[in-house]
Parts: C-alpha cells; sequence; structure tokens
C-alpha cells in the first residue's frame, strides 16, 4: 500500500502513542465512579417505572411502611425527586426556615421546624416545604383556621387536609397528629406533589 504523501511516521507513532496513553489514564480515572454511576441509573429508572404510593400506606416491599422523612432526600420519593432534581437551572436548599404559608396558621401552632425544602429555578418559580412538629389536637385548630381564611379542607379523625390557590400560588397544609406538613408551590405545578410528599412526611 503506497504512503500517503506529506505524512511522517517520525510524528504518527509518537502521537498515536501518547492519545492511546490519555484514553487509557481516562478509562483508569472512571472505573471508581462506575458503581455510583449504575446506581444513580437504576434509582432514575426504578423511581420512573414505580406507581405513587398513597398517602400513609407503605412501600411495595412486603408492605412494610417506610420512616418518616427525616430530611429532604427523604421526603421526595424517587420519581419526585428525579422530576424535580432535573429541573433545569434549579437550587435545592434545607434549612431550619418557617413555613413559607401565607396564612398565620404558624403562629396558632407554634410549630418547632425540623427541616424546610425550597427548590428555586432562575425563572422565579419556587416550592417550599417544612416539616414541624405540633401538639395534639392541632389538627382542629388548622381546619377552623384555614377554613376562616379562604381554604377548602377535608377533615379526618386527627388529620386535616387544606389546599387553596391565589395570586398564582398554590398553599396546601397537612396535619396529622403532631405532624404538620406546610408547602407553597409559586408559579410551578407538580403533578401529585401534595400526595407524594405526605406519603413521606407522616
Amino acid at each position: 500500500m503506497a504512503r500517503v504523501g506529506g505524512r511522517s511516521l517520525w510524528l504518527a507513532w509518537p502521537i498515536g502513542v501518547i492519545c492511546a496513553a490519555v484514553v487509557a489514564a481516562l478509562l483508569y480515572l472512571a472505573v471508581p465512579g462506575l458503581p455510583t454511576a449504575v446506581r444513580f441509573t437504576g434509582d432514575l429508572l426504578r423511581g420512573a417505572t414505580a406507581a405513587p404510593v398513597a398517602g400513609g400506606e407503605g412501600s411495595a416491599v412486603g408492605g412494610t411502611p417506610e420512616p418518616a422523612a427525616t430530611d429532604c432526600r427523604s421526603l421526595y420519593p424517587d420519581r419526585l425527586w428525579s422530576q424535580l432534581v432535573w429541573t433545569p437551572d434549579v437550587l435545592l436548599s434545607q434549612t431550619l426556615a418557617a413555613p413559607a404559608a401565607s396564612s398565620p396558621l404558624a403562629d396558632a401552632l407554634g410549630p418547632a421546624v425540623r427541616f424546610t425544602c425550597t427548590w428555586r429555578v432562575s425563572d422565579a418559580r419556587w416550592i417550599s416545604s417544612t416539616v414541624a412538629a405540633v401538639v395534639p389536637g392541632s389538627a382542629t385548630i388548622a381546619a377552623a383556621a384555614l377554613t376562616a381564611d379562604g381554604f377548602s379542607c377535608s377533615v379526618d379523625g386527627d388529620a386535616v387536609h387544606c389546599e387553596r390557590t391565589r395570586d398564582g400560588a398554590t398553599e396546601i397544609h397537612d396535619v396529622r397528629g403532631q405532624t404538620w406538613l406546610s408547602s407553597v408551590l409559586h408559579g410551578w405545578s407538580v403533578d401529585d406533589y401534595a400526595a407524594l410528599t405526605a406519603s413521606r412526611a407522616f
């Protein structure tokens, strides 16, 4: 086979060896991250195909109830977590901030905040959810206060669920026993957000 004019074997061989060495080095550096990448991909696939868990019900494995959420990651089922995390330009912060609710319910309940998760996007959309401890019997107080403030509420024993949409913001409150889950979705609509987070908060 005739050689292509203008090419020098003295340059081609060293450059080829250098390129192969660079590729080998990159592969060597990537190997430790493979298990994490595989696990992350598996979590995404499981989250995308899993059916939503109804509020208060346990996981699908043996019907064992999952423990109540203790931080932002455990508050969101995999499917919802993936949906929020993959939102372009989103930023999540976990704090001990008071609920972002516009209603004066926090003054009435005097909650002890466990954690607050706030998702913000550069286009001014945001979601804030707060899980807090309240005294027994708070569901009755919440139902009365929120109904008077224009919320639509449903009561079931020691549990109350209230919602209101005003000025582009949806405000949702769930009080069960000694736990209060308060969420505000400002300019951002997420399917089943209230039900999915409630399934982890209680």
